[in-house]
């Protein structure tokens, strides 16, 4: 993957919540190639390597955002394939 390509991906990832630049834990998950799940227990078994703020928990009114902005997104592009993006208690990376 060139540098333009990863960038652009990346960047198409990115979200602003709560004033903050953030990656979805699904879209990160993706991007990595594992399950939200063994993302989530990894980031918590190595805490001492990300600062405080790296992850926190989206509202359910920040989930259902999210999830109406991805469900129009769907429709220009080749959606995600992750069951669990989008739902209350979902997290966010900064």
């Amino acid at each position: 993957m060139s540098e333009t390509t990863a960038y652009s991906t990346i960047s198409g990832m990115s979200r602003t919540i709560r004033g903050c630049h953030v990656i979805l834990a699904s879209d990160l998950a993706a991007l990595y190639g594992v399950k939200v799940k063994r993302l989530n227990k990894q980031v918590k078994r190595n805490a001492r390597c990300f600062p405080a703020d790296f992850m926190f928990a989206l509202t359910a009114e920040e989930a259902e955002t999210v999830k109406c902005s991805r469900s129009q997104f769907a429709t220009l592009n080749k959606p995600l394939k992750d069951k669990n993006s989008g739902r209350p208690g979902g997290h966010a990376s900064v």
